[in-house]
C-alpha cells in the first residue's frame, strides 16, 4: 500500500517574496484573466499552500474527501477507479494544469477516484473554505473559478465521446497527439488501462499507428 511521504498533506505557506513556488499559478491566472490586478492576486496568493509528493504518493484517496483543486507545478498524475481488483485509469495530468476529484470537493462528499503522484510532483492548492472566500473577496476569482470548471467539464465530456464513439486506433492516435510527453513518461501498461485494452492489444494498436504515419508506398 502507498502512503504518503512526509510532506503530503502538511500544507506549506510561504509568499513570493521568499520563494517562487506561486509564480507559475499566477502565470496561469493571467493568462486566463489578463485584466487580474495586484491587489486580487496579493488576497489570492495569501491562501494559497503548497505540497510535495513522491512517486506513489496519493494526493487523493477514494472514500477520503477531497478538500484542495491543486495546480501542478511540476510533475506528473493519473486518476483512476479501483473496480473488481483492477484499476480503471481515466486520465492523466502533467504540469501546468489542475486536479482534482471535482464531484468530491464540490459536494463535500468523499471521493470515488483515487489520485496519485507517477513522478515526484509539487502541487499548489486552494482549499475549499478559501476558495469560498476568494468568491466573496475577489471578484475576478469568479471568472477564473468558471473557467477552470469549464475546462475540466470540457476534458470529461472530450472524454466520454471518445470513449463511446472513437477505436482503440483513434483514441490512441488522439491521445498521442494531443499528449506526447506519455509515451516517454508513461508505462505502457497504464495506457493500455486508460484505453480499456490489455499490454498485448496495446502493442498491436502501436504497430498499426506506426504503419499508419509511414509513406503509402513503404506499407503496400
Amino acid at each position: 500500500m502507498f502512503k504518503f511521504s512526509n510532506l503530503a498533506g502538511v500544507p506549506n505557506r510561504e509568499s513570493m517574496s521568499s520563494n517562487n513556488k506561486f509564480e507559475k499559478v499566477r502565470t496561469f491566472y493571467q493568462q486566463l484573466l489578463p485584466s487580474m490586478n495586484e491587489e486580487s492576486w496579493a488576497i489570492t496568493e495569501s491562501v494559497l499552500s503548497v505540497r510535495s509528493f513522491r512517486k506513489g504518493d496519493f494526493i487523493v484517496r477514494e472514500g477520503s474527501v477531497c478538500n484542495y483543486v491543486s495546480y501542478l507545478n511540476h510533475g506528473l498524475v493519473r486518476m483512476y477507479y479501483h473496480v473488481d481488483g483492477k484499476d480503471k485509469i481515466i486520465s492523466f495530468c502533467n504540469e501546468g494544469n489542475y486536479i482534482s476529484d471535482y464531484q468530491s470537493f464540490l459536494t463535500r462528499r468523499p471521493a470515488l477516484t483515487f489520485i496519485q503522484a507517477l513522478e515526484d510532483t509539487e502541487v499548489v492548492d486552494t482549499s475549499f473554505d478559501d476558495l469560498q472566500m476568494l468568491y466573496k473577496r475577489v471578484p475576478e476569482s469568479n471568472i477564473i473559478g468558471r473557467l477552470i470548471a469549464e475546462q475540466i467539464f470540457l476534458e470529461m465530456c472530450n472524454g466520454s465521446n471518445s470513449e463511446a464513439k472513437e477505436t482503440i486506433l483513434q483514441r490512441y492516435t488522439n491521445l498521442i497527439i494531443s499528449q506526447p510527453w506519455l509515451l516517454q513518461r508513461v508505462p505502457q501498461y497504464m495506457i493500455a488501462s486508460y484505453l480499456g485494452i490489455t499490454p498485448e492489444a496495446l502493442s498491436r494498436i502501436k504497430s498499426r499507428f506506426s504503419k499508419q504515419r509511414q509513406p503509402k508506398e513503404l506499407v503496400m
